[in-house]
């Protein structure tokens, strides 16, 4: 579907890419990795039509649509999140438009032999058919449960975009990319501004609704549960693993020791070959062989080994001082802003060792109660802090703290006190700061490079209670395991705020959940967790708070769109007969099976289409394979539908019967 071919880019004479050539076929689900700088953000630029290789072509048909969700965009703020996600449908809107006034212009003719009315007919067909292309019958219940699935309230839909972060308002940008169904996805990070909930909704899409798909990401359980396929820059080369990116880091170890194997031989045949031709160069009886080993010696193209980091990132916490067996008690912590409520009533107690994350969707409170925890604003409640409990506190905007006009030694150098000082160097040499590097500005550091760097400075006093509050962002892979290493290994309490599934897990014991008010205790690791959300209501997001709740978001949210909803009936007071519990049990259980059904029918037609699959990735590309394969897709995708209206009728049925 899109062909790279010979692609070669080069900044200010140096090279990122050399000859690079490969394809994206209609299905493929690519991972793009490679260390920072490798060229990945800037191979999305290129594929998107937005940048310009300095040799080499890109090659795609003219109706293949291509959808891009940058790290960084500029966003508009002019108007509702509902009303600027609409925009996605913008041309199909101008259709449905214009169908609608051909109609009412054919009502009105007469003529039915004139050349008018004929043009008007295959307008109309035209338009009919490309609509029906376009798969989505119902242009605002997309959006709504494309809104949603982002982690948007209903109440959200007619507050202006304003309001909301950067973080939030990138959520509405990737969900009018996602509404645009393009032939191909270019997604740049798309899951840092995401909680755990919306990033399994995301997976869910991009695996059933989304068409092809090139992502960059930092997360591993995301890369692992969407692509099948990874493309590796590296040293400016292409390589182009049919596997995810776990399977792919195995299989990239043995190709970096069979180069290096195959590097070290070569040394020895060039050292060895110079040695004779020094040896015997002014010997008349070996001046034949001299002159034919200086010509092998120029023939020898010298075989380039991967870039592997030879630096050894060493990142390891000073002991933690020992503090009273409870770190932490909190006692009905409430919290408000006005008459908005973020939590009420949050009970639990951390003992001295625990490593604990707080997870759930944004705006549900997790850094106002670490922030309640660090005193930095009030709070209704008992909150109460141990004997001898030093706390280390990295923030989310730590990074961006930094002061841009010193250099990394400064920085450093401004906060060290006693003998530490005399031992900055080794340290910024230890996270990677060696050399020159130290002497960097701030202000041109990358993501990464400046969280590594607020993170020395929590190391240069010892705590037993470390607070991080998504500690992850814009580190690389490689550096989120020293740092997941370094927690294991630290012997004070941790509290974490992530959203990082891969790097919670085997990390902690305790999941405390941030939602609908509450915080709530979970024991256990992240993904026993999510297996247990999974039981109850994590595949309805919409249900993730209480329904009696929901409900009155959905009748808030219809009266402000104009939309009239059904009264939801209430059960009068007294006991019921046995005729009225037989005929609440038969209504429960004909919604529960409805929902059993739903479910069997996605999971049979998924099995289908990964069967379907399975003959892409052997090179199956035939027409029949493909013709089938899209049909399933449209399969799935209504089933989908059907499968979350029932879920929804099952809810509405449940809550009648417990009015």
């Amino acid at each position: 579907m899109i062909s790279i071919n010979n692609l070669s880019v080069e900044f200010s004479a140096v090279p990122l890419f050399n000859d690079v050539s490969f394809v994206i076929n209609p299905t493929d689900k690519i991972a793009l990795v490679g260390k920072n700088g490798a060229g990945k953000s800037t191979m999305l630029k290129i594929l998107a039509g937005l940048q310009s290789p300095t040799s080499g072509s890109v090659s795609k048909p003219t109706e293949v649509t291509i959808g891009y969700l940058p790290q960084q965009m500029k966003l508009a703020d002019d108007t509702t999140i509902f009303e600027e996600t609409k925009k996605a449908f913008k041309e199909r809107l101008q259709l449905d438009e214009e169908l609608k006034q051909l109609n009412k212009e054919l009502e009105q003719t007469t003529d039915f032999e004139s050349s008018n009315y004929q043009k008007m007919l295959d307008r109309i067909d035209f338009l009919t058919q490309r609509i029906h292309i376009d798969e989505i019958s119902n242009v605002d219940a997309e959006i709504e449960r494309t809104l949603i699935g982002l982690g948007f309230a209903r109440t959200d839909f007619n507050r202006p975009t304003s309001e909301f972060s950067g973080g939030w308002r990138m959520r509405v940008e990737l969900a009018k990319i996602l509404l645009r169904r393009p032939d191909v996805l270019l997604l740049d990070e798309p899951t840092n501004h995401l909680d755990i909930e919306s990033i399994q909704w995301l997976e869910q899409f991009l695996l059933t609704k989304a068409k092809a798909v090139v992502l960059v990401s930092h997360d591993r359980a995301f890369l692992d549960n969407v692509t099948k396929r990874t493309v590796e820059i590296s040293c400016g080369k292409i390589y182009d693993y049919k596997v995810n990116y776990s399977a792919f880091v195995n299989l990239r170890k043995e190709r970096v020791e069979q180069q290096m194997r195959a590097y070290e031989n070569q040394q020895k045949l060039i050292a060895d070959t110079k040695d004779f031709i020094e040896r015997f160069r002014y010997k008349a009886t070996k001046a034949v062989q001299v002159q034919s080993r200086i010509k092998q010696l120029e023939k020898i193209i010298p075989i380039e080994v991967d870039e592997v980091d030879n630096s050894h990132l060493r990142l390891k916490f000073p002991p933690a001082p020992r503090s009273g067996d409870y770190p932490l008690i909190v006692e009905g912590l409430s919290k408000t802003y006005g008459n908005h409520l973020v939590f009420s009533d949050a009970e639990f107690t951390l003992r001295r060792g625990d490593k604990v994350a707080f997870v759930g969707k944004n705006g549900e409170g997790k850094s106002t109660l670490v922030k309640c925890i660090m005193g930095e604003i009030p709070f209704d409640g008992h909150l109460k802090i141990g004997h001898n409990v030093k706390i280390g506190y990295f923030a989310q905007n730590q990074a961006q703290m930094l002061d841009e006009s010193l250099t990394v030694f400064e920085t450093i150098d401004n906060v060290a006190v006693g003998d530490i000082r005399t031992k900055i160097r080794d340290i910024l040499g230890a996270f990677m700061f060696g050399g020159e590097a130290s002497d960097k500005k701030v202000k041109v550091l990358s993501g990464g490079e400046k969280t590594r760097l607020a993170m020395i400075k929590l190391l240069l006093e010892p705590v037993n209670l470390l607070i991080l509050d998504e500690p992850t962002n814009h580190l690389d892979m490689r550096t989120k395991d020293i740092l997941k290493e370094a927690i294991k290994e630290f012997d004070g309490t941790v509290i974490i705020v992530s959203h990082d599934r891969y790097f919670l897990d085997g990390l902690v014991s305790k999941v405390y959940e941030f939602g609908g008010g509450k915080v709530k205790e979970n024991l256990g690791g992240i993904y026993e967790f999510l297996r247990k959300k999974n039981f109850t209501s994590m595949s309805q997001l919409e249900l993730t708070t209480s329904p009696s709740l929901d409900i009155k978001k959905d009748i808030k949210y219809q009266e402000s769109i104009g939309n009239s909803v059904a009264d939801v009936p209430s059960q009068s007071s007294g006991a019921l007969s046995y005729a009225e519990q037989k005929e609440r049990d038969k209504k429960l259980k004909k919604a529960e099976k409805a929902v059993s059904m739903a479910e069997e029918n996605v999971t049979r037609l998924e099995q289908l289409q990964s069967e379907i699959e399975l003959k892409l990735s052997d090179g199956d590309s035939s027409p029949e394979t493909l013709d089938r394969y899209a049909k399933l897709t449209k399969e799935i995708e209504d089933a989908m539908n059907a499968w979350e209206e029932a879920q929804g009728n099952l809810e509405n049925v449940k809550l009648s019967l417990s009015m």
